[in-house]
């Protein structure tokens, strides 16, 4: 998407996903990811924790749901999404903003895990089983 800030982000699921549906029944996942700058301080001689980031995530639809089904609190996580600014009015008539990402992307970082991928079946984006095309690579046959 043109003009949009896109940005990766590397850090640990703060929570378990938790999945809603808007009024249309698209589903959403809402989680946060919490990274934090690892420097080596050389008067101390050691690795030292910088301010920690807690970006507010949400992933639309399928990916809300295979978010929800596969990751976990504490889960390390690589993010890559676009930044969206947004402006609300508290109870109290104050104006706040927040910067979220929405994500186009996610999955475990395997630096210090492993997984196991298993490829999921295709929903009509709304939440619904629909029609899924054959897969080419099910059986020992060639496609052609």
């Amino acid at each position: 998407m043109s003009g949009e800030t896109t940005i990766t982000i590397i850090g640990n699921l703060t929570g378990d996903p938790e999945l809603n549906y808007t009024q249309s029944g698209t589903a959403v996942a809402g989680f946060t990811i919490a990274s934090s700058p690892r420097v080596y301080n050389k008067q101390v001689e050691q690795w030292q924790d910088g301010e920690p980031l807690f970006m507010r995530c949400s992933a639309w639809r399928d990916l809300g749901e295979h978010v929800t089904e596969s990751l976990t609190r504490g889960t390390r996580v690589i993010a890559s999404g676009r930044l969206r600014m947004r402006t609300y009015e508290t109870s109290d008539g104050d104006k706040r903003t927040v910067t979220e990402m929405t994500v186009d992307e996610i999955g475990p970082s395997l630096r210090f895990a492993t997984a196991k991928p298993q490829k999921a079946t295709r929903t009509g984006g709304n939440g619904h089983v629909g029609s899924t095309p054959a897969d080419p690579w099910a059986s020992d046959e060639p496609p052609f």
